[in-house]
């Protein structure tokens, strides 16, 4: 281990000396200023003896070693806290901390400093954060066994570290309350799932310090892949507005289902944020039986007249880009929006432009009423092999549509 690194735990009840080589106290806690600089030592926390700390500038540090600190100025102030300070052991150590790079949730259990010297004053700056079975090690040694003993124990384990520059610089704020500067570029980048994964590791106040400033749809696409409980954690925590934002950009079903989760007061007041059409499909979806079709059903997609050509259902569907990525069939329905046929999607790309659609559909449709039960639509999907399962009300109206993916969600929270 180079000699320009020193570690947290090392630096903790390392003894201070005055210019004479008289002992003042011991280091109780160290401190950054992310508003002057994000990574520098700004301040040492001296205990001596009584209640009351002294409060070291960087400035005033001559040398920093393994044996003490030594100090090219006596005049010490008692230490004071300070909303625009970050103290390394009582805000970051134990905290968690967002690792974009590797998609999880990590805990402190070490910081790692770099030692700069030159012209008789020593500065500590943060190099990087430690989260391995070394840092545990040095945690639980430290105090018990000479620092030197730990550093030369500890080699044989991999460092397992982040460097402070991908942490997500951490920000005390006049509350006291650790909040996340995040960089949302990065995890926005990321997959919803990776995301949802960092999400369900947080602290309730961090989860909602993501979603209120994340990307509408990106923060819709991260909730649906959470569970029920966590996704009603996070819309309760969040002005009503900002989760009707987020709550538009799911497909109406699995917003039907978060919106089920909550108070009937907080469901309402989301709703009544929400813009008309989508939260009027919401509150339709919130009438039905979460264990039947019409209550797991989702009510985007494509129903075309019969009559329609390929054509013309190709022109169609250019103008309904964000449903693309889900939709498998056309639905195929009278006038009155009975259901009358399906065609799959596939088939329209290999017939004429002037086919009629009606004409390339399967000879049997398979469908299913609005009160049939979970455990039915389950059978159907697993006995036909089917994708998607067209749901219709009592007159035969196309009300919405049950896809393998809804029935897995099912089978998976079984």
């Amino acid at each position: 281990m180079p000699d320009t690194l020193l570690y947290f735990t090392e630096l903790l009840a390392l003894p201070v000396y005055d210019l004479k080589g008289r002992l003042i106290g011991r280091v109780k806690d160290a401190a950054i200023v992310p508003l002057i600089d994000a990574a520098r030592v700004d301040r040492y926390l001296v205990g001596a003896g009584g209640k009351t700390w002294l409060s070291v500038r960087f400035g005033q540090v001559a040398s920093i070693a393994l044996d003490g600190i030594r100090l090219n100025d006596e005049v010490m102030v008692p230490y004071h806290s300070d909303e625009y300070m970050l103290r390394i052991g009582r805000d970051l150590l134990d905290q968690q901390i967002i690792d974009v790079n590797g998609r999880k949730v990590v805990r402190v259990n070490d910081v790692t400093f770099e030692l700069r010297g030159g012209a008789g004053q020593d500065v500590l700056t943060i190099l990087e954060v430690d989260v391995g079975i070394r840092s545990i090690v040095r945690r639980v040694l430290q105090g018990l066994v000479p620092r030197k003993a730990i550093r030369r124990m500890q080699r044989p384990i991999s460092p397992n570290s982040i460097s402070w520059e991908f942490c997500n610089i951490i920000e005390a704020d006049p509350q006291r309350r650790l909040r996340l500067n995040i960089s949302n570029d990065k995890l926005e980048g990321m997959h919803p799932a990776d995301l949802a994964e960092i999400v369900e590791e947080l602290g309730h106040d961090e989860r909602e310090a993501i979603f209120e400033t994340m990307d509408s749809e990106v923060a819709a696409d991260a909730l649906s892949e959470l569970d029920p409980e966590t996704q009603a954690s996070i819309l309760e925590s969040l002005e009503p507005e900002v989760a009707a934002d987020i709550v538009e950009e799911m497909s109406p079903d699995e917003a039907a289902d978060a919106l089920a989760e909550l108070e009937q007061k907080t469901s309402d007041d989301i709703l009544d944020q929400m813009e008309d059409a989508p939260g009027e499909e919401v509150r339709e979806l919130l009438e039905f039986d979460e264990d039947s079709a019409g209550g797991m059903m989702n009510t985007e997609y494509v129903a075309l007249p019969e009559a329609v050509t390929v054509r013309e259902a190709i022109e169609h569907l250019r103008g309904q880009e964000e449903l693309l990525e889900s939709v498998n069939v056309l639905f195929l329905v009278d006038a009155d929006g009975v259901l009358k046929s399906a065609v799959p999607l596939a088939r329209i790309f290999l017939a004429a432009g002037d086919t009629e659609l009606r004409k390339l559909a399967p000879e049997k449709l398979r469908r299913a009423s609005l009160d049939v039960k979970q455990n039915e639509l389950t059978e159907l999907f697993d006995k036909y092999n089917l994708i998607t399962l067209p749901i219709v009300d009592g007159e035969g109206r196309l009300a919405g549509v049950v896809t393998a993916d809804d029935i897995i969600s099912v089978l998976r929270q079984k």
